[in-house]
């Protein structure tokens, strides 16, 4: 037990002592070329959650569309 609080107070403490190299992290030089790229990966997810909705209006569209 000692050693799990050992190990989450290491990490607490590295990550308080560096708060913003987790979100400002380089990539090395020679994938710098990717960096466009790598600003918009986070992104991604939200186009899926946001093409979930027009999958469900297409669908009852659909279906509105077949009743009539």
């Amino acid at each position: 037990m000692s050693v799990m609080l050992n190990i989450f107070s290491l990490i607490c403490l590295n990550s308080a002592l560096y708060p913003s190299s987790l979100f400002f992290a380089k990539l090395p030089e020679a994938y710098a070329f990717l960096n466009p790229i790598v600003d918009v990966m986070p992104v991604i997810p939200l186009f899926f959650f946001l093409l979930a909705f027009v999958w469900q209006a297409a669908i009852e569209a659909n279906i509105v569309y077949q009743l009539y």
